[in-house]
């Protein structure tokens, strides 16, 4: 399953996947924001719905990102944010 980031600005970043290309906006998705281009951009799709980010050891829900009203950011512990359903 393949998945690709195709561009990155301020505020977010674009992803491949498939045949569908979404926003990831930094405002929904905190933890992404300080990431390197490289760390970014080295994202894997080990499943249909799920995405990985090695290098920033993030896993993430293409459901929410769909969707990240459904998944609202309630802490933040240990340096990080924590979204749940």
């Amino acid at each position: 399953m393949a998945s690709e980031v195709t561009h990155i600005s301020a505020r977010c970043f674009w992803l491949l996947l498939g045949d569908e290309e979404m926003a990831v906006p930094f405002a929904e998705f905190p933890w992404l924001k300080k990431a390197t281009i490289g760390q970014l951009s080295d994202v894997q799709r080990p499943s249909e719905d799920h995405l990985y980010w090695p290098q920033l050891d993030v896993d993430l829900s293409i459901e929410s990102i769909r969707e990240p009203a459904a998944f609202p950011l309630v802490s933040r512990s240990a340096g990080y944010w924590v979204r749940v359903r």
